[in-house]
């Protein structure tokens, strides 16, 4: 399993945020952008909007399990943001998984299907 590496700066995220390519459900905002790396770095975002710390924690976790799932799958040089919304800490890490999946493939970022 190859090294995955998280953002943690908020440059990071805004870089992301204003020149990232956004796909949008109604559980999970992703935002895809190329960097001038070979890694893969990833980042999760939730706001106070959610609710408190317990759904927030429970929507990167839900997060986090669905992008491990999808791992091996993406194809590296990328930083890939993803924003929990309102329903987040409402839904499975199933349907979750199926979002992200189809957000992506739409960013042309998986290798296999």
């Amino acid at each position: 399993m190859r090294a995955y590496l998280t953002l943690k700066e908020n440059r990071q995220f805004q870089r992301a945020y204003k020149r990232g390519k956004s796909f949008v459900s109604p559980g999970l905002v992703t935002y895809v952008i190329k960097n001038n790396s070979n890694n893969l770095q990833f980042g999760i975002t939730t706001s106070k909007k959610i609710g408190k710390a317990v759904q927030r924690n429970r929507c990167r976790r839900i997060i986090r399990a669905a992008f491990f799932e999808l791992y091996p799958d993406i194809k590296s040089g990328y930083d890939i943001v993803f924003v929990a919304r309102a329903k987040t800490p409402y839904m499975k890490s199933t349907d979750i998984y199926s979002a992200m999946k189809n957000h992506l493939q739409q960013a042309n970022v998986i290798v296999r299907t």
